[in-house]
């Protein structure tokens, strides 16, 4: 007999324990083709101006910087997670190529992108909702592709 342990061969996971290749998180959105999703333009922004919007509760208006040479207006639905003079010079990530858009009579050109971990409509009952805005992990131009 020998004093070497056996070896350890790893078995298949069993299919059951094997996560589906199409769907996501419970609650989650359709699948899209990656052809859908290659149309989304993602760019490093730098906020320059941020304030509370003037008819709307819950939202903010930021004057970007996207690296375009002229400040672009968004509307975020932030207020209450961020103060507007915690958020002038920060970076974030902005979906840039999306159709503009009036939100109380404002128009925002573009979305900032920010993880929650409740759905806007269950934080009520649910509890306190965290909103944090999604931003690069060191300095980089505005402008910036992400990818």
């Amino acid at each position: 007999m020998s004093d070497q342990p056996a070896p350890v061969s790893a078995a298949p996971a069993p299919a059951s324990a094997v996560a589906p290749a199409t769907g996501g998180p419970p609650g989650g959105k359709p699948e899209i083709a990656f052809d859908e999703f290659a149309k989304v333009d993602l760019r490093v922004a730098r906020i320059l101006r941020a304030e509370n919007h003037p008819s709307a509760d819950r939202l903010l208006r930021l004057q970007v910087d996207d690296g375009s040479g002229t400040a672009r207006q968004i509307c975020a639905g932030i207020k209450g997670h961020y103060t507007p003079e915690d958020l002038v010079g920060r970076s974030i990530i902005i979906v840039a190529n999306l159709a503009p858009r009036k939100i109380r009579g404002e128009e925002s050109r573009g979305m900032l992108l920010a993880a929650s971990d409740l759905p806007k409509d269950a934080a009520s009952a649910a509890g306190e909702r965290r909103v944090i805005l999604l931003r690069p992990e060191a300095d980089i131009a505005p402008g910036s592709i992400v990818s």
